[in-house]
């Protein structure tokens, strides 16, 4: 499970999320060390659970939130949580969400649950909607549809959910998004269309 990784300046984070410096600002000042000469150790900011209110959410552009998600200045939901799964990518159009799997996954047949895969999937294409969305705009997903093209093993490690948005209009958003494995290996693919409205 994901729960902690280096706060970076930037929301890209990558395969070396947790080697990167925390950037100094006003929310999280970096100390001054005694001896100027030694370099600053990273520090790890722990990952938060919860919501984040509707009046809070409504000065956020919907990028400035899902950004707060994944440099973990915001809560992440609690079904993350449950699930084991991370935010840590967020541009314009484009989230990454990753888990690693394990044995508390697992269907009846021993491999990991296809609602597993159907949540990771939902999770960043909506949020890839949402990265798209002004102040006072927010959305929800009307339907999806995925196709399991390998199956996920509790052995198969950690696991990458890229949503991307297709379409973006004023009231209807479309997105796809894949899950690979560490190799590259296409897991899963779906499509979402969702609904655009005013908070």
């Amino acid at each position: 499970m994901v729960t902690t990784d280096a706060r970076a300046g930037s929301v890209n984070a990558s395969a070396n999320w947790y080697k990167k410096p925390i950037a100094e600002d006003v929310n999280h000042p970096i100390e001054q060390r005694a001896d100027e000469d030694q370099p600053m150790p990273d520090r790890i900011v722990e990952r938060t659970y919860g919501t984040v209110s509707l009046e809070r959410r409504k000065e956020m552009t919907g990028l400035d939130f899902v950004q707060g998600l994944a440099n973990r200045s915001l809560p992440l939901n609690t079904i993350a949580r449950t699930l084991g799964y991370d935010v840590t990518e967020a541009e314009n159009g484009r989230v990454v969400v990753v888990a690693e799997t394990n044995d508390t996954l697992l269907n009846p047949a021993g491999t990991v649950h296809g609602g597993f895969s159907a949540t990771l999937l939902d999770s960043c294409m909506g949020l890839a909607i949402q990265s798209t969305l002004e102040k006072g705009v927010s959305q929800t997903t009307l339907e999806f549809k995925i196709s399991l093209v390998r199956p996920i093993t509790a052995e198969t490690g950690t696991i990458k959910a890229e949503g991307t948005v297709l379409s973006r209009g004023r009231r209807i958003g479309t997105a796809e998004g894949r899950i690979t494995d560490c190799s590259g290996r296409l897991l899963a693919h779906g499509t979402t269309t969702c609904l655009i409205f005013e908070t």
